[in-house]
């Protein structure tokens, strides 16, 4: 057949979602935190990428809901948004639900000892205080189950939603109250083996609820994410995208 005439598709796609990928677990981890503006200069040079998957990058950011634009002003950070979080964890939850029912008739024996790995290393993350790791292996542990629902549709929704709760998970995992999902992943992992559908479709909605306690106690959103508002002020540190707007 004859050869396609664009180039570059392949090394395109890779470079966004790199570029993703990277300004996304960098707002996660507050390396660029909330309010901050971001320069497409100063980050296309720290990413090693041009402005064009940048921007692309950045437009995902934008749809996920960690990155608010105001064309011709600026782009930055998003404050966290209750409202936002509370949708956005309310769908992911559901989603997590879903695929524990169209798991669990078919899950091995072998899926369930990589969901007691997972859980081991995330208490292991945790008592060493190491929150990023926690994150990870909770994401191990969870994605066993989306895995075996074989649902793409349930994979592509928690992969729009899910950065949004990242920073609430960061901060659940970096204090001691989220050593209790240890023990709730253990209860998941009996349920499952048991076969029992409804009891691990509850023990999953309950591990996913540990979570709203700190959306109570968060601070409303910034104005500045508002029309009207006040541009949000400029940080002097020295992180990746403070620069000038």
């Amino acid at each position: 057949m004859p050869v396609p005439q664009s180039r570059g598709l392949v090394a395109r796609s890779l470079l966004r979602e790199d570029a993703y990928r990277a300004v996304r677990d960098a707002i996660v981890d507050g390396t660029l935190a909330p309010g901050e503006r971001l320069n497409d200069n100063a980050l296309a040079q720290w990413l090693g990428v041009s402005r064009t998957p940048l921007r692309e990058a950045l437009a995902r950011l934008e749809q996920a809901g960690l990155v608010v634009t105001k064309p011709g002003r600026y782009t930055m950070v998003s404050p966290l948004d209750v409202r936002a979080t509370r949708g956005a964890h309310s769908v992911t939850a559901a989603m997590h639900e879903l695929a524990v029912r169209e798991a669990l008739p078919n899950l091995s024996s072998a899926e369930l000892d990589t969901m007691r790995a997972a859980n081991e290393r995330f208490g292991k993350a945790l008592r060493a205080g190491d929150p990023d790791g926690a994150i990870t292996a909770d994401d191990d542990f969870h994605g066993v189950l989306v895995a075996a629902s074989a649902n793409h549709a349930i994979r592509a929704v928690l992969e729009q939603f899910t950065p949004v709760l990242r920073r609430l998970e960061r901060l659940r995992f970096s204090s001691l109250s989220g050593r209790d999902s240890v023990a709730q992943h253990e209860g998941i992992i009996a349920l499952c083996q048991a076969k029992d559908v409804e009891g691990a479709v509850a023990a999953v909605r309950a591990n996913w609820q540990t979570l709203l306690p700190l959306l109570d106690n968060a601070p409303p959103a910034s104005d500045a994410t508002h029309d009207g508002g006040r541009a949000p002020t400029q940080r002097t540190d020295q992180s990746p995208a403070a620069a000038a707007p």
